[in-house]
């Protein structure tokens, strides 16, 4: 079995160094099989595969969320601008009907007067 030191018994490259099997008993050293090692080697892997690939979705959902923001944006803005032009419209009608009030009355004096001069 191979042992492992980590912490303060590390060597000065980073990597752990191999210790005799009395290290075994001394604080600050992991006994781990080959096989152990390399199963913790996978995991970790496995690890950072599984972050990369959660660090890719956050991104292209972060996008998704950034175009759909944008997209409603545009639509508030699209909204209001059609709400202005339907007050717009709305005003236009309204000064035409008074227009249109107005230009019935005086009509309808011509029309009273020139019955007065038949009469």
């Amino acid at each position: 079995m191979s042992e492992f030191t980590w912490g303060p018994e590390a060597g000065n490259d980073g990597r752990p160094e191999q210790k005799p099997e009395t290290a075994a008993a001394q604080p600050g050293t992991l006994a781990l099989s080959v096989d152990e090692f390399s199963a913790l080697e996978e995991r970790i892997l496995r690890a950072v595969n599984l972050v990369k690939r959660e660090r890719l979705a956050r991104a292209a959902a972060d996008e998704r969320a950034r175009l759909a923001e944008a997209r409603v944006a545009e639509h508030t803005q699209s909204t209001e601008n059609q709400k202005r032009e339907f007050e717009n419209l709305q005003k236009e009608v309204d000064a035409l009907r008074t227009e249109r009030d107005q230009v019935r009355q005086r009509v309808e004096r011509l029309l009273s007067q020139l019955d007065a001069l038949e009469a």
